[in-house]
């Protein structure tokens, strides 16, 4: 993998025989920015990260997300993307769902939060499904909300940066790919020290000493 480099809208990341990725485009043989952010070449492959925005749904991903609204077919979910996600009647109720005797609101309501995956982005709204393990409503923990772009490094190289903060608080830790993520622990001063390391990696943008300030949070020194 290449050094990351900051670049803005038109610059010319890299010349030659690779393909672009996300927030990439090709003019000849010139691979040229379409966002302010970084950029990483690895295989061949350029893509780059961008400082802020909003989240691209990805098939398979896994989301936290809040109930918005709904109607007799499906629950409306924010997901901190462009466009809602939209979570099926037929999901929770199975085939033998009926308008007129299920009520989704006895299911899910307005402001609760949910882990998903993303089953489907081939129409405008992703379409959100909570069959599987461990997924559904969450009934309680904290939710704080970073970019999109900083769960890579939240999670660290192989999750080394989730794990040490888990860890250090006691706090267990549930991420989303779209930038929501729930803390959960019975120790206010853990969850406290876990919030602050989160929110300090969603502010620090490619700074070489994140993990000495986030540790230094873990110890008690900030």
């Amino acid at each position: 993998m290449s050094e990351s480099q900051f670049v803005l809208p038109g610059d010319v990341i890299v010349t030659g025989d690779y393909r672009p990725e996300q927030n990439v485009m090709l003019d000849g043989n010139r691979l040229m920015s379409t966002a302010v952010g970084f950029s990483e070449i690895e295989d061949n492959l350029v893509t780059v990260t961008p400082l802020t925005g909003l989240y691209t749904p990805k098939t398979d991903d896994l989301v936290i997300g809040k109930i918005v609204s709904h109607n007799a077919l499906s629950w409306e979910v924010d997901i901190n993307s462009y466009y809602p996600g939209i979570l099926t009647a037929f999901d929770i109720f199975g085939k033998d769902y009926s308008a007129s005797r299920d009520d989704l609101s006895l299911k899910l309501n307005t402001c609760d939060v949910i882990l998903a995956r993303i089953a489907n982005v081939g129409s405008r709204d992703p379409l959100l499904t909570i069959i599987g393990e461990n997924l559904g409503k969450i009934d309680s923990g904290e939710l704080v909300k970073i970019s999109p772009t900083k769960i890579p490094r939240l999670l660290g190289k192989h999750k080394s940066m989730i794990q040490s903060i888990e860890e250090s608080t006691n706090v267990t830790i549930t991420v989303g790919q779209n930038g929501f993520i729930i803390l959960k622990c019975d120790d206010s001063a853990g969850l406290q020290k876990a919030i602050a390391s989160i929110k300090m990696i969603g502010m620090t943008h490619d700074d070489a000493t994140l993990e000495e300030k986030v540790q230094n949070i873990l110890d008690g020194n900030n």
